[in-house]
């Protein structure tokens, strides 16, 4: 028998299932059997409690177990039977009326979205590169040498310079008033490296072990304390200590003491030049992959799924109360938060997941298992034991899936350049870093 499907409002649809109460009930009775040979009850030996006080104390549960599972099986043959592709659970409400022996259910549901996706050869990408230059190579040394960096006594008769290390007391005022976080004692920063702000950087210069001195300070407007924000704070500075830092010389030694291979500042410089390319090319990818997902949005049309749409914002949130309590924050449950902040992103993620589920489908760009094996491979090639990395990652089907994801999304960012209107641009590898 055909299946009847009533459409309601654009993805949604809603259709009729029954099932014979005889049916029902004939599975109930059978559970309640099964049920009564290991129920335990007040006055009756285990096995031996009548079917009767089972009945009474199991049978609605039994019951809504069944009605739940064969609904489940019904909307399962009748969608099928129908080819249709169901986004998100169905609701289900039991018709009031229904045929004598009958049970009747209502199953509302959303349906897959046609995905209409435009002419690729008129959307506009820029598609950027970035090359690993001998000054970002001797920047990188410079962050290694810091990080193995060691601190001496600067002779009391000098001045703390750019890249020492000052232990200081100092207490700030805000109209002759102190204000919460504006003290402490025996505080240590390293001048010049942007712990502090500039003002309080700069007043420091100069200063020997033993001196005072007060100075303004403007807090910036968007300053992260809020009740500082914006004003001017007068700070009392005192100097406790001044180290100068020595840094080891690029040489043999460092790169041994870095664990490289060729243990020679050529080694050293080869091996920072292969990581480096390795960083540039993952966030180059995902750079031209970020254009590519928003030609993409803007090329395609299609109804989003209500049922996905709440799903996927039901996720963001539990996702971000995750960040919150992974940063220390309590009663992160308890905390009021929008769902309808999470919308738009969303919206924009069920949007791309729909366009390029398509777009795979449609071009079979899936992803090869060389493919997932090359991905893999070069990202253990940035931590000290790639072989265990790589059975971390083939080892786990969660983790292969995420893999898998990012191929997919590798592939389909490929398929859509070579068709797109491509303009390159060189971007300096500072800004690709930082950004």
């Amino acid at each position: 028998m055909a299946v009847q499907v009533e459409t309601l409002e654009k993805l949604e649809r809603r259709i009729t299932l029954t099932l014979a109460a005889e049916v029902i009930n004939g599975e109930v009775e059978s559970r309640l059997k099964k049920l009564s040979r290991t129920v335990k009850a007040d006055g009756f030996r285990p096995g031996k409690v009548p079917l009767s006080v089972v009945a009474q104390r199991y049978g609605y549960s039994v019951q809504y177990e069944v009605v739940n599972d064969r609904v489940g099986q019904a909307f399962a043959e009748a969608t099928n039977e129908a080819k249709l592709r169901v986004a998100g659970a169905p609701r289900i409400t039991q018709k009031e009326q229904a045929p004598e022996g009958q049970l009747a259910f209502d199953a509302t549901f959303e349906v897959y979205p046609e995905v209409k996706i435009g002419d690729l050869a008129a959307a506009e990408i820029e598609r950027v590169s970035t090359e690993v230059t001998e000054a970002a190579i001797d920047r990188t040394i410079e962050i290694l040498r810091k990080q193995r960096r060691t601190f001496g006594l600067r002779p009391q008769s000098e001045g703390a310079l750019e890249g020492d290390r000052v232990t200081i007391d100092f207490e700030g005022k805000i109209d002759g008033e102190p204000f919460a976080g504006g003290k402490a004692e025996a505080f240590q920063f390293v001048i010049g490296e942007g712990q502090m702000l500039g003002q309080f950087d700069q007043a420091v210069r100069g200063m020997k072990v033993g001196e005072s001195k007060t100075f303004p300070l403007q807090f910036p407007a968007d300053y992260q304390g809020q009740d500082v924000a914006g004003k001017e704070a007068d700070f009392l500075v005192t100097v406790k200590k001044i180290e100068q830092q020595h840094l080891p010389e690029v040489d043999d030694a460092l790169a041994k003491q870095l664990g490289i291979k060729d243990a020679t500042v050529e080694g050293l410089r080869a091996d920072v030049k292969k990581n480096l390319e390795r960083e540039v090319k993952f966030r180059v990818q995902a750079r031209n992959k970020a254009a590519v997902m928003d030609a993409l949005a803007n090329a395609a049309e299609l109804e989003l799924p209500n049922a996905l749409v709440a799903g996927e914002t039901e996720r963001l949130v539990e996702q971000f109360r995750e960040r919150l309590k992974q940063q220390g924050m309590k009663d992160v449950e308890k905390l009021p938060i929008a769902p309808e902040e999470f919308r738009p992103q969303a919206e924009r993620r069920v949007r791309l997941g729909l366009v390029i589920a398509e777009l795979v489908r449609a071009n079979n760009l899936q992803a090869r298992p060389e493919q997932l094996q090359k991905h893999i491979e070069e990202m253990a090639q940035s931590y000290e034991k790639p072989a265990e990395v790589m059975r971390w990652y083939l080892g786990d089907r969660q983790r292969m899936a995420e893999v898998e994801a990012v191929v997919i999304e590798n592939n389909v960012t490929e398929f859509v350049l070579a068709r797109a209107k491509v303009t390159d641009k060189v971007l300096p590898f500072d800004e690709l870093m930082t950004a």
